[in-house]
């Protein structure tokens, strides 16, 4: 028997019409299977595996969206005209939770409700040591809903309402060593959270911007979860909740976690290209790189890696950047500049999942604005049979 046809990079890339460092992100995500060469230079793809994802591919389709929330174009993130690199060390995560939500850049703070805040805070509390900051953010959520007899009031102003106490009570009932008395931006409020050592200016003004930088990203699978739940006019707890649960994956918000693993392996080796090695020999993809909306480079990546503090994390961070650039043509993604801003300060792997999930919290909310907008129960998939036949009888 003849051996099945193998394809290389470059001819996966003509075949999908689409440039080789993008092939190399969905490998990266997992939706591409791909085998290392036996030179070991190079990767390999069987011609079912490209002809079943590009099968997948033009299975996927969704109702059209029209949004004024977020364009990604021309290499750059922007928020109604705004483009999210300035905006992140330029103006606060509340300013931009207003413009979301409002079309306005005004800064509002964000304040818990007394009766969220202490129901929250007693279901955080019983949940197991073991327990991330994610899972109490959605008991947080979901008891919060509980305890507001209003929440079906789906009007714009009741929902900018609801939404910013919602993130102010997410934040404020995460369990703390330390707990502000009164701190100053939803930024240092998330801080003692993630961190036991009081932060910095530069501190706080990284974390801000990685907020700035999360609160949307157009349709992603969180979103479209999100906004499929406002379509059945699901009040917007319920919205937050659908996108925390699509969040959870590895290939979504939990990739920073991945990427975690990598940079503080890299770290205690002292060895970066050793560690690159191995997930390379054990067949793993490098966490952290690649974004098919960005083949030049995420935008929200370079942001945050340019301003990351000098140190051994930096050097490192640097170091893997340079030789995935240099020999595969792949760029970071915000997952590893996520991972490599919670290494340097000493947060736990799962600590940009919960950056992730606060910040983009805000965005699901302006999804859901829109949603309520627009006619009711439009996301109706259409399934193809391939059980068993029906039997007449």
């Amino acid at each position: 028997m003849a051996a099945e046809p193998m394809l290389n990079t470059d001819d996966v890339a003509h075949r999908l019409g689409v440039k080789p460092s993008t092939v190399y992100a969905y490998v990266s995500r997992g939706l591409l299977k791909s085998r290392r060469n036996a030179d070991g230079k190079g990767s390999l793809f069987t011609r079912a595996d490209v002809d079943a994802f590009v099968a997948a591919r033009r299975k996927t389709t969704t109702p059209t969206v029209q949004t004024g929330i977020t364009l990604i174009q021309y290499g750059s993130l922007f928020y109604r005209g705004h483009e999210a690199a300035k905006l992140a060390f330029t103006t606060r995560f509340e300013s931009v939770v207003s413009l979301l939500w409002t079309g306005e850049l005004v800064d509002v703070s964000l304040t818990p409700a007394p009766a969220l805040l202490t129901v929250g805070r007693a279901v955080a509390a019983a949940l197991p040591p073991a327990a991330r900051t994610t899972d109490h953010l959605r008991v947080i959520v979901a008891a919060a809903a509980a305890a507001d007899p209003l929440r079906f009031d789906t009007s714009p102003t009741a929902v900018a309402a609801t939404g910013r106490a919602l993130l102010a009570t997410m934040v404020g009932a995460l369990p703390s060593a330390v707990i502000p008395v009164a701190p100053a931006s939803l930024a240092e409020a998330l801080w003692h959270r993630l961190c036991l050592r009081d932060p910095t200016g530069t501190d706080l003004r990284l974390l801000n911007a990685a907020l700035i930088l999360l609160a949307d990203h157009d349709i992603a699978a969180s979103t479209l979860a999100a906004r499929v739940a406002a379509s059945t006019r699901a009040h917007p707890y319920a919205v937050v909740g659908a996108g925390l649960a699509a969040l959870d994956g590895p290939l979504h918000g939990a990739a920073s976690g991945l990427a975690h693993g990598l940079l503080a392996e890299a770290v205690t080796r002292n060895d970066p290209v050793a560690t690159i090695a191995d997930y390379l020999r054990a067949g793993d993809p490098i966490p952290g790189f690649g974004h098919n909306l960005y083949p030049d480079g995420d935008p929200r990546a370079t942001t945050l890696l340019s301003e990351l503090p000098a140190g051994k994390v930096r050097d490192v961070t640097g170091h893997i950047v340079e030789t995935m650039r240099t020999r595969s043509g792949v760029h970071p993604n915000v997952d590893l500049a996520l991972a490599a801003f919670t290494l340097h300060n000493g947060m736990p792997a799962h600590a940009g999942e919960t950056i992730f999930a606060v910040a983009r919290t805000a965005g699901w909310i302006a999804h859901a604005l829109e949603e309520y907008a627009a006619r009711p129960l439009r996301f109706r998939f259409s399934a193809q049979y391939a059980g068993h036949p029906i039997t007449a009888g």
